[in-house]
């Protein structure tokens, strides 16, 4: 036993699949983190310009449905690094949002406290030093495997792995840069 405790750590799921998270705090918009891995830092966060409230509705429809435009017309950058994107769910446009440079202290939080977690979905405790968000309700998180399927350049799909194919909501994130 404590000859396995240290061996380097190795990933428990060898899938490749990308992990993304939607969390936040029920009267205040949801976020989006993409990690490689749970354990890592994300490749990418943004703010959802949506309430959790109205997230949690499109998911009870069953088949969710975000897309995320940009529409810089240079291609010095990778798509994952654009920065401005206009967010559409389920066909409506939602409105803009920002992808950050640095993490938010709630958006460390959620990731320090589902590091070990691969999937799943809940409520977790309002950090100890940000009771002044007590008012916003509960922190809700949904986390998930996704595929990654990368059309070209401009275009990259994430489509959420349900485990051993049992039935539940379909999450698909469109990541798209407009000509």
């Amino acid at each position: 036993m404590v000859a396995l405790l240290g061996r380097p750590r190795k990933p428990l799921l060898k899938d490749h699949a990308t992990t993304g998270t939607i969390f936040g705090y029920r009267n205040r918009r949801v976020s989006l983190a993409i990690q490689e891995d749970p354990h890592c830092m994300p490749l990418f966060v943004i703010e959802l310009p949506m309430h959790s409230s109205v997230f949690h509705k499109e998911m009870a429809s069953d088949i969710v449905r975000i897309a995320l435009e940009s529409e810089t017309k240079t291609h010095k950058k990778k798509l994952m690094e654009e920065y401005v994107w206009a967010v559409y769910c389920n066909g409506r446009k939602v409105g803009y949002s920002i992808r950050r440079k640095q993490m938010s202290e709630d958006e460390l939080h959620v990731m320090q406290t589902l590091r070990g977690v691969s999937m799943g979905a809940g409520v977790l405790p309002c950090p100890s030093d940000q009771k002044e968000y007590a008012g916003d309700g509960e922190l809700t998180y949904i986390r998930a495997r996704f595929e990654r399927v990368v059309g070209s350049k401009d275009s990259e799909a994430l489509y959420m792995i349900n485990p051993d194919g049992a039935a539940g909501p379909e999450l698909s994130i469109f990541f798209v840069r407009a000509h």
